[in-house]
């Protein structure tokens, strides 16, 4: 029985190709954004899931004064992991984690440089589940100077060989020789922690015991190991005591609040947390639930052209329930007749959207920067996923279908009369008008998602961020940045050299600073760079009171320039009179200077935050990590060239690397991007399925007034007339999604923009567009086939009559 019913099913789609098809394409469309949007899920969900103990990562809400706003940071200071073990039992182990880039390791002659290398305590491993190929995970990393390398460092270095108990080099500021002690497996890619060699932190501290004292310090990353079934909050409560414990000797602790966040959450509820070095991929898990609720509308949507489609056909199948009632047939057994049609239709639909997904995936990679697969076969929990969602996909569509052919009376549709009346349509018309209210919606959100990125990356920042390209320095190449500077600039290619200890569009740290006026003494916090004297000219910062930097070193040894949002806050009576800037606590010299210039303000950091209180430090001798080179944008080929050779001659030992700025703040923007690009499309997405439904619909509602076009075409109808007919229902239900959609997007723009310190307008026009869209799209769709009708020969149609 069940395989006539099949064979029944078969036979009825391929008689009714052309919806077939709509619908397969339609379904499979649908399916495949949703499985490609459950990869992606699936994916970030995934990050650290490998470890198994109870880890959290402690982090820190800082308020100081002269902070435009409180800020959460991903910094921890160095003595807290100890004392928080020794104050707390529900503590049972921490782990502390400060980070290199572009670490040069040495074998001998054979010279690497490695991406990120770590200075970890001796409980690294002890907490986190990294596979270790070689080595005791107990104590691979508890003697100073001890390493531990990746399989992929091990290769570079010695190939082949054993590499445990060998020794190579570091050269970091000093020149340490370090024991290979272990060797790791490589990484996974779903960790947020990334490296590819560990060193004991004792390497460090042996070398400078005061570092335990060094409260006030933030410069580290600090992971506890809970006990199972921690109160967290209750935990947190005690956080304040402790703070005041430890900093009440310069009252330092008000500043500072901490809180926990779980380490399989840090990937992805981390958003607002600012100097998060160590998170690899970081993405915004309301991001990530987004584009699942958009697939879902997307497939909900797909899954309505069936719906509609089916009823639509029901005067078609009429006869065929009556004579199958009439012979005995059950209802539950039609019903499931009608059900096994829409299941053959979504695993036609399901083979469909896997091919659409794997021929799309190197796209999907290249603009999520991930590497995204389909493992079916590698992955029967995932294969069974899709086939379940594919089978409940198939049952669900055809229900309604379903329990409404199988309701036809066999005396009153055997003589003709089917029942199409109101109820039908209504229901029909419902399910256009949530089509088009989800596509209204999508075009909408979309629309603000690019306008809001555009104006990210449009925005005038305040500086000059063209035709300059950017070096970073290392431990070597800083100590030539004078010799690079002059020989650069020898050539007409260059147009100007300047150095900084970071570079824009980055979380720029913040420092302590003391400020002197003719007032009290006060004590504020504020964003700390430290450039050299030509730093403003090159980037073009305009002063909007005073001088820039002098090119000799002052008699007072130290100038500042701040910046406006810093000035109201210290020069509101034009008193200020100087500034002395404290790193940490007893820093052992006098930092005080005139501050001799205040610039405009201008967007350091992404438009997501507000200006922030700023100094401006020039101070070259503590040595730049960053250097900033404006080159002869019409020759930018050769120039990049020339700095290369330039590099190759003063720093052979030093990789050369550069990236232009503005491709920086591309970067800086790219998750922006990302969202903005995968809602247009999930939004192309809707408005293609639906167009779908609509086409299908249209055919039908043209084949059901065939006589009737025939009729008014006799009695003069033109042929505006009757596309106009058969058009303007379609286009009335278009408009009342509209009503529907406006309120809903105006509440999720609004709630969106919310994030952004710098937005766009929520004008009123692009609602209006969106509808204007949707309905020029509605009739072009409908369009094709009310032509269609309204050309035919009434005669045919006629015929019969």
């Amino acid at each position: 029985m069940i395989k006539n019913y099949f064979k029944t099913a078969w036979r009825n789609l391929w008689k009714r190709k052309a919806y077939s098809i709509i619908n397969i394409t339609g379904l499979a469309i649908g399916m495949a954004a949703c499985i490609v949007i459950m990869v992606f899920v699936l994916y970030e969900r995934s990050f650290d899931n490998f470890h198994a103990k109870n880890i959290y990562r402690l982090n820190e809400v800082q308020k100081f004064e002269g902070m435009v706003s409180s800020q959460k940071v991903a910094l921890s200071m160095f003595p807290m992991g100890p004392t928080l073990k020794n104050e707390f039992p529900e503590i049972q182990n921490f782990t502390r984690v400060s980070w290199r880039t572009k670490m040069q390791m040495r074998n001998g002659d054979k010279r690497v440089y490695l991406n990120q290398g770590l200075m970890v305590d001796s409980t690294f491993l002890q907490m986190f589940d990294f596979k270790l190929l070689e080595g005791n995970r107990q104590t691979v990393l508890q003697k100073p100077n001890s390493a531990i390398i990746t399989k992929a460092t091990a290769e570079k270095l010695f190939g082949s060989e054993n590499v445990i108990g060998k020794t190579i080099t570091y050269y970091g500021g000093d020149t340490i020789n370090l024991m290979v002690t272990g060797v790791l497996d490589n990484v996974p890619q779903n960790s947020q922690i990334q490296f590819d060699a560990l060193i004991s932190f004792s390497t460090a501290y042996s070398r400078n015991p005061n570092m335990m004292n060094n409260w006030g310090g933030n410069w580290l990353d600090t992971y506890l190991q809970l006990a199972p079934n921690t109160n967290v909050a209750s935990l947190e409560k005690k956080f304040p005591a402790y703070l005041k414990k430890y900093m009440a000797q310069n009252d330092n602790w008000k500043n500072y609040e901490l809180f926990l966040l779980p380490l399989k959450d840090v990937h992805a509820k981390a958003g607002d947390i600012g100097l998060d070095y160590l998170n690899y991929q970081k993405f915004d898990n309301s991001y990530t639930n987004t584009f699942f609720i958009i697939a879902l509308i997307v497939l909900l949507i797909a899954c309505i052209n069936f719906m509609n489609l089916s009823t639509a056909r029901s005067a078609e199948r009429a006869r065929e329930v009556g004579i199958r009632k009439s012979v005995g047939a059950f209802r539950w057994q039609l019903s499931l007749q009608f059900i096994s049609e829409s299941v053959i239709l979504s695993f036609i639909a399901m083979v469909l959207a896997i091919g659409l997904v794997e021929l799309c995936l190197p796209f999907i990679n290249n603009l999520s920067q991930r590497n995204l697969q389909l493992p079916l076969f590698n992955n029967p929990l995932l294969l069974l996923t899709i086939a379940g969602g594919t089978l409940a996909i198939g049952i669900l569509s055809g229900l309604y279908p379903a329990a409404y052919l199988s309701a036809f009376q066999p005396v009153k549709v055997l003589k003709g009369s089917v029942q199409t009346g109101r109820n039908k349509s209504f229901l029909r018309n419902t399910l256009v008008v949530i089509q088009f209210a989800s596509a209204i919606f999508l075009m909408i959100i979309t629309v603000f998602a690019v306008r809001q990125l555009k104006y990210m990356q449009q925005r005038d920042p305040g500086f000059s961020k063209d035709q300059v390209v950017t070096i970073p320095l290392d431990n070597f190449s800083y100590k030539k940045y004078d010799v690079l500077k002059q020989d650069l600039l020898a050539n007409a290619l260059i147009t100007g050299v300047t150095g900084a200890q970071d570079e824009l569009g980055s979380h720029l740290d913040q420092s302590g600073v003391q400020f002197r006026g003719d007032g009290p003494l006060r004590q504020l916090t504020g964003t700390r760079l430290i450039v050299d004297p030509d730093y403003l000219t090159l980037y073009k910062i305009p002063l909007a009171a005073g001088r820039n930097f002098s090119k000799e070193v002052s008699a007072n040894g130290r100038e500042y320039i701040i910046n406006e949002t810093l000035a109201k806050e210290l020069l509101k009576d034009n008193k200020g009179k100087s500034m002395q800037w404290l790193l940490g606590r007893n820093f052992g010299f006098d930092s005080s200077g005139a501050i001799v210039g205040i610039a405009k303000d201008f967007n350091f950091n992404s438009l997501h935050y507000k200006i922030e209180t700023m100094f401006l430090f020039n101070q070259k001798d503590w040595g730049f990590s960053n250097m900033s080179v404006k080159i002869n944008g019409g020759k930018a080929k050769d120039a990049v060239a020339f700095i290369q050779s330039v590099w190759e001659k003063n720093c052979p030992d030093s990789p050369f690397e550069y990236h232009f700025l503005d491709e920086h703040f591309e970067d800086v923007y790219r998750a922006d991007a990302q969202v903005s690009t995968i809602v247009g499309i999930l939004a192309g997405i809707a408005i293609i399925i639906s167009c779908l439904g609509l086409f299908g619909l249209a055919s039908y509602a043209a084949e059901r007034r065939v006589k009737e076009v025939g009729i008014r075409k006799v009695l003069g109808a033109s042929v505006n007339n009757i596309v106009t007919m058969l058009s303007k229902d379609f286009l009335k239900y278009v408009l009342i999604a509209a009503l529907i959609a406006w309120p809903l997007a105006w509440f999720s723009v609004y709630k969106w923009l919310e994030d952004y310190a710098y937005r766009v307008d929520i004008s009123w026009w692009i609602f209006l567009l969106a509808v204007v869209v949707a309905m020029l799209i509605a009739l072009v769709t409908i369009s094709f086939q009310a032509i269609k009708a309204a050309m035919a020969n009434p005669v045919k149609s006629l015929r019969t009559e």
